[in-house]
């Protein structure tokens, strides 16, 4: 028997289409492409100052990002430990040293399967990276 399910997560940014969050195919959980977008559509890691000028950073941003995929997970009964498969997308490669610093913090040698893409842009100027994952949880 295969189990489908699909979410759209309360406390979260709601997507910006008619997609969910995740997406549960038996036991894989798809999880759509995740940014640093808040559920008030603020995004975590890009900040004005008094003067207008936008600091954006990756580090924050990718933070964000890896953390809104946990809560995610956890909201399908999975975690980050149950990732396979990263698939990340940054705008700009010049970010892929502090890209791939916050992501160590969270995976090692062990951990999903990842391929990082450079993208002419995202949905939101002021978006640095979206991340997607797949993870394997069986079903009980």
């Amino acid at each position: 028997m295969t189990t489908t399910d699909s979410k759209v997560i309360e406390g979260k940014a709601t997507p910006r289409g008619r997609y969910p969050h995740y997406r549960r195919a038996g036991d894989f959980i798809y999880v759509s492409g995740i940014s640093s977008r808040r559920a008030d559509n603020s995004i975590a890691g890009a900040e004005q100052d008094a003067m207008g000028t936008m600091r954006l950073d990756i580090k924050v941003q990718t933070r964000t990002v890896i953390e809104n995929i946990r809560d995610i997970l956890q909201s399908a009964g999975a975690d980050l430990s149950d990732c396979v498969e990263l698939c990340s997308y940054l705008v700009n490669m010049n970010d892929f040293g502090g890209y791939n610093e916050v992501y160590g913090e969270f995976f090692g040698y062990d951990g999903p399967a990842r391929t990082t893409v450079a993208v002419h842009q995202l949905p939101n100027p002021l978006l640095l990276i979206e991340i997607k994952a797949v993870a394997y949880k069986p079903v009980k």
